[in-house]
């Protein structure tokens, strides 16, 4: 399977009104942006864990990097709930599960050779904060939270490779506009120029080689 594999195109697409396809584990189901594989695969995707669901345990063979958007996420190390992210390096494992049923953003088999640092970092308070606020950076990927005040203008430059998705509020690209669930790819060279609707926007935004050339190899 390979949906939106030439990396070359801009994307943009509002994922909330694609449809649920289901996953092998009853209750979970996915909205596929980026595939390329499988069930075994190079993917971004929204996945939607309905109340009392689990996915059986697994080990993430190629990572795994996640953005909590709605209801709380949970494994046997903890519980996460909205505004959580974090990043399951090659080799972990776990049971993720959602008692009361969550919806999350997931990027597998998309981590470099060498990259094994677990991060988890949990929504802060105040949770309006305008500005940036930094997730990870280990030089060749920055990853952070980006929130804009109502009708606010922002160009996000992009050397390497840009990837966003609105978490929250509304924002404008040209004449498309994207709300909760919009995501955004675009090649090195592309900049990012939006403009926050009326409600703001809260983006989660990802400065990266959108395949890094020592990307981990699935298996054949």
């Amino acid at each position: 399977m390979r949906i939106n594999d030439d990396l070359t195109i801009p994307v943009i697409i509002q994922a909330s009104e694609l449809p649920w396809v289901a996953s092998p584990a009853a209750g979970v189901d996915r909205r596929m942006l980026f595939r390329i594989g499988d069930e075994v695969a190079r993917a971004t995707s929204i996945v939607r864990y309905a109340r009392r669901s689990a996915f059986p345990r697994h080990t993430h063979g190629g990572g795994e990097e996640i953005v909590v958007l709605d209801g709380v996420f949970q494994d046997e190390h903890g519980d996460y709930p909205a505004g959580s992210y974090f990043r399951n390096p090659p080799g972990t494992s776990h049971v993720p599960a959602s008692a009361e049923g969550c919806t999350i953003f997931v990027r597998l088999w998309q981590f470099r050779e060498g990259d094994d640092q677990q991060i988890v970092r949990r929504p802060s308070v105040d949770g309006s904060t305008l500005g940036t606020i930094e997730l990870f950076d280990d030089g060749s990927e920055n990853v952070r939270i980006e929130t804009l005040a109502a009708g606010a203008a922002t160009t996000i430059e992009n050397r390497r490779g840009l990837e966003a998705l609105v978490l929250d509020g509304d924002l404008m690209i040209g004449d498309r506009s994207l709300t909760t669930q919009g995501w955004i790819r675009l090649p090195a060279g592309d900049a990012l120029h939006a403009v926050a609707g009326p409600r703001g926007a809260k983006l989660w935004v990802k400065d990266a080689l959108l395949i890094h050339p020592d990307v981990i190899r699935m298996p054949s």
